[in-house]
């Protein structure tokens, strides 16, 4: 049976803000040193809008702060080579304060190959050094309104064992400390938390602030599908087959009641949080965002998608062109089929109209830009739930002469350099030759499409495959 939807074109639409693109997730910091990287980030930023950055280990030993003969020496000049770097391309920095510097760590335990130390501060006031003269420095390099436009984030997931070695008592110790001596820098500066993983936290954190007069300028937290289930060990597959359908929108609707009337920002987000998960290289990931990015909005101000490229180090560092890595964007740059979902979504308007119609799988949205409307349709289910190849039927009502209309596809026939790479006999090493070739096997196809009926009352008619997105644009921008 169809997928039958419609919408009333004479109808008020409603505001449609491009959340998904505040900001974007990296690796750790020292990858933004590299000109790969770089150029990645800048083509991301021009592309798909993104307009904020967020990486780890900012504090690392990248050169922030080391011991030299007993004394405490500063030297923050790789941090401001990168930085520079965002700067100078339009991306500003979402600052995540962590890890802790060795110079000034209570501990040894680390996280990483790159060894990132997650415990406390031996002494709290070593910290508070270190980021008051780290901040008084970006003040004096690009000025109040620069940093001012900036987002301080206090550290990454302290809820979890793995990143924060110290109990939740201390992590609130640490923030109340960051965020005073942020306020004493220039109280307009925005500084918030509590970073958490799988909406941890967040009603204790706000009361803490609140009882202690901590400023809390924002919520932020972390959710992936398989929060809800799993375990250590268990294959990522088999993890989300026991997941419901817009699990992320569930949680974020929590996270929501739970953060009041503070901006919510979720600072990592992705259809899974295991590392080499094949299907962040294939259609289905493209369609799991479209179906979460907006199902979101209007729910949260902030949606950080990790990661913008496999240019990524947590493990090892990856030589394999598809490994199913977190990124958009492959090691040699070649969009994934979840980087041409992004830029299906930049082209879309901030006027969006309610879409009458419900189906197990296929989800449709109606968005104007200019005198254009694009009508977004994604088929999706969580892997080894029931999903087939779909008709859908697009009724539009109070439409004027169309003119002409397109779809743009992503699916396994379009936008699927994966496939092509196969086809190549999955080269480990590809030359230069074969990644062009698969950047060009990257692109969305795009084609007309048959208008049905006329002036007042028009249909539109799709064939989706299984995890496919699909775009209808109907006339010009």
């Amino acid at each position: 049976m169809a997928a039958r939807f419609v919408v009333d074109l004479d109808s008020v639409p409603t505001p449609l803000p491009h959340v998904w693109e505040h900001t974007v997730g990296s690796g750790h910091a020292p990858l933004g040193l590299r000109a790969d990287w770089q150029g990645q980030l800048r083509r991301a930023h021009q592309e798909l809008g993104f307009r904020h950055v967020r990486f780890h280990g900012i504090l690392s030993d990248i050169g922030s702060l080391v011991r030299h003969e007993d004394a405490l020496v500063h030297s923050f000049h790789n941090i401001d080579v990168l930085y520079d770097a965002l700067i100078d391309m339009g991306v500003r920095p979402f600052v995540e304060l962590s890890f802790m510097p060795s110079a000034i760590a209570s501990g040894e335990r680390t996280v990483f190959s790159y060894r990132a130390n997650v415990t406390p501060p031996l002494r709290l006031v070593d910290w508070e050094a270190l980021i008051r003269r780290l901040t008084d420095h970006w003040i004096e390099r690009y000025g109040k309104h620069e940093v001012r436009s900036w987002y301080f984030e206090v550290w990454n997931e302290p809820n979890l064992k793995e990143f924060w070695a110290g109990t939740r008592d201390e992590y609130f110790d640490l923030y109340r400390a960051t965020a005073r001596v942020l306020e004493e820098a220039d109280p307009e500066l925005r500084v918030g938390g509590p970073a958490t993983a799988q909406n941890a936290w967040i009603p204790e954190f706000l009361e803490f602030c609140g009882r202690e007069d901590v400023p809390v300028g924002f919520v932020t937290t972390h959710h992936y599908p398989t929060d809800v289930v799993g375990g250590p060990g268990e294959d990522p597959e088999a993890s989300l087959a026991r997941v419901p359908r817009g699990v992320l929108r569930t949680q974020a609707l929590r996270a929501r009641r739970e953060a009041g009337g503070r901006d919510l920002y979720y600072t990592e987000w992705n259809s899974s949080a295991a590392q080499r998960d094949p299907l962040h290289d294939q259609s289905y990931a493209a369609a799991f965002l479209v179906k979460t990015v907006l199902d979101v909005c209007g729910i949260v101000d902030g949606y950080a998608f990790w990661t913008f490229s496999d240019i990524f180090e947590e493990e090892y560092f990856p030589s394999l062109p598809f490994h199913g890595g977190f990124g958009l964007l492959t090691i040699h740059g070649v969009p994934k089929p979840a980087y041409r979902a992004f830029e299906l979504l930049h082209d879309l308007g901030e006027e969006r109209y309610v879409v009458v119609g419900d189906h197990e799988t296929v989800d449709a949205w109606a968005v104007r830009r200019g005198r254009s409307l694009t009508v977004l349709l994604a088929n999706h289910a969580m892997p080894r739930h029931a999903i087939a190849r779909e008709t859908v039927r697009i009724e539009l009502r109070g439409a004027q002469e169309p003119g002409r209309a397109v779809i743009r596809r992503i699916d396994e026939e379009s936008a699927n350099p994966v496939a092509a790479w196969r086809e190549m006999g999955a080269p480990e090493y590809p030359s230069r030759r074969q990644v062009e070739a698969l950047g060009e096997a990257s692109g969305i196809r795009t084609e007309p499409v048959a208008i049905e009926g006329r002036e007042g009352r028009i249909g539109l008619t799709a064939e989706l495959p299984p995890h496919a997105v699909a775009a209808i644009t109907i006339g010009e921008p």
